[in-house]
């Protein structure tokens, strides 16, 4: 079962989706006796690094986090809280699980009305079915805008800011910052506990074979 991470408790995390082994290869796998490029990465190499090998996460758990400079991460609790916000200096709102409610607030461009923020609502399930790869460009061209003001800040949400938005930011940095998947999955995770579903793992490391073959990532 996935914990919640705004949880205050500092806990042992379980092993992510036990039954790995059992799945058959996804599309970003290479067949038993095939050779793998450079820059074919598999769902089962990221979820290893998003346990790190150990499948214990031992910092405490935030409802958001900078996870790189002047890019939050975090859950719709935080997104409700223009106060809070504000003290974060969030100048820019992006949300990737629009129309979903959570603590019977929606929040939406109407919510943010006359506080100076600006926002952007992306309707995307967390399901491993939803191809959340279709909203990666329009995604990245929000945060690009937000983060051309000096001063901007944006803070990137779904309702946990556990699959969803952290798989936004991923895509972004690739895109923006030329990061291959490990990297800029491992940049995210370092800064917070995040768990993309499976689909959305898939989807980014077709989206690192795509930038690769264009010559648009730095692989090793």
């Amino acid at each position: 079962m996935r914990r919640r991470p705004d949880s205050h408790l500092t806990r042992v995390r379980p092993l992510r989706r036990q039954s790995l082994m059992k799945r058959s290869l996804s599309s970003t796998e290479a067949p038993a006796g095939a050779v793998m490029s450079d820059f074919q990465i598999s769902v089962q190499e990221l979820n290893e690094l998003l346990s790190n090998g150990s499948g214990f996460y031992s910092l405490p758990s935030q409802h958001c986090n900078e996870v790189y400079p002047r890019i939050y991460v975090g859950n719709a609790f935080v997104a409700q809280n223009v106060m809070r916000l504000q003290r974060l200096g969030v100048t820019h709102i992006l949300n990737a699980a629009e129309g979903n409610s959570f603590m019977h607030v929606n929040t939406n461009a109407d919510f943010y009305a006359g506080t100076g923020i600006c926002y952007h609502g992306i309707k995307a399930n967390d399901t491993e079915h939803f191809d959340l790869s279709a909203f990666f460009e329009e995604a990245a061209d929000f945060i690009d805008k937000a983060l051309a003001h000096k001063e901007g800040r944006v803070y990137v949400h779904c309702r946990e800011g556990y699959s969803r938005s952290p798989t936004l930011v991923i895509a972004y940095l690739m895109l923006r910052h030329k990061m291959d998947v490990k990297t800029a999955l491992a940049t995210v995770r370092h800064k917070r506990e995040i768990g993309p579903n499976d689909g959305f793992l898939r989807q980014l490391c077709q989206l690192n074979e795509r930038l690769a073959k264009e010559g648009k990532i730095k692989t090793k």
